[in-house]
């Protein structure tokens, strides 16, 4: 057993900083052997289950109701916590504290595992569609050409993020503007170039990584090609996103919100999704 320290005044900034410490483990942790209760275990098969038991039931319990290495995360102050505050700290942890970071996990994976913790915590509620989710996957690969860049549970391109988890933290409101948003800014590895190689070979992609001697670009048909600069002519870095930035005047009104339901199906199968009665429903 962890002896417990002796807690700050009620409003001490460390007393958040304690309770991060001790509500997540380490993978090296052996799993204890639990006594559960079949009532606090969700029946369904819920995205982030797995990930869950293989990192953090050993020390927190199958249901989260803690054990004697971690407190309880299925109630409590767990619950106060954002999902985003949940996902930074399962993915960075906090430096010299004791608390470790899972960046072996990828943000799909930290993504399910929040919402997995939100079902044990009984906030897994169901969840209005704005629009119709399939007619949002005939925009998604049609219409709206996102599947150009963007897949969905192995379906689409590869230019752009994978979206199959992607609305599980998002709103409809946060998605609609993420959708709608301009000018977009690309981040890092999302810069479009054109490059062309001193045997007149031209390449049009997604910078992955530059350093000073080579670059690593990727097409839209998901290869990657590794330059070194010596073989490169000329690149020319593009302005803005590979992404429209005209999705307003592209789709319609409705057409967002078939798109919205979509992507919220398709990253949310272990809650209830509930299609809208009327347009009230969901502003």
């Amino acid at each position: 057993m962890l002896p417990l320290p002796m807690l700050p005044g009620r409003h001490s900034p460390f007393r958040f900083i304690i309770f991060v410490i001790l509500s997540v483990c380490q993978v090296s942790f052996p799993q204890s052997k639990q006594k559960t209760s079949s009532s606090h275990e969700p029946k369904s098969s819920v995205p982030g289950r797995s990930t869950f038991n293989s990192t953090c039931a050993g020390c927190h319990g199958l249901d989260g109701r803690g054990s004697d290495k971690a407190i309880n995360i299925a109630s409590g102050e767990a619950g106060a916590l954002s999902d985003a505050q949940l996902a930074s700290i399962i993915s960075n942890g906090i430096p010299d504290t004791g608390m470790p970071g899972f960046r072996t996990l990828s943000q799909a994976q930290v993504h399910a595992l929040v919402s997995y913790l939100r079902s044990l915590q009984g906030k897994a509620e169901a969840q209005i569609l704005p629009g119709d989710a399939k007619r949002g996957r005939e925009i998604f690969f049609g219409k709206g050409g996102c599947a150009a860049c963007h897949s969905i549970a192995g379906e689409g391109g590869f230019l752009g993020p994978e979206l199959t988890e992607y609305a599980a933290t998002n709103s409809p409101e946060g998605l609609r503007n993420e959708i709608i948003k301009s000018p977009r800014v690309p981040s890092r590895g999302y810069r479009p170039v054109v490059v062309i190689t001193t045997r007149g070979e031209r390449l049009e992609g997604l910078m992955r990584n530059e350093d000073n001697f080579s670059m690593q670009l990727q097409t839209a048909d998901g290869n990657f090609h590794l330059l070194r600069k010596n073989d490169v002519q000329s690149c020319e870095h593009r302005d803005g996103s590979l992404m429209p930035g005209n999705y307003r005047e592209r789709l319609s009104d409705s057409e967002l919100d078939d798109l919205i339901s979509y992507l919220m199906k398709t990253s949310t199968p272990g809650r209830t999704a509930t299609p809208a009665k009327n347009k009230d429903d969901y502003e």
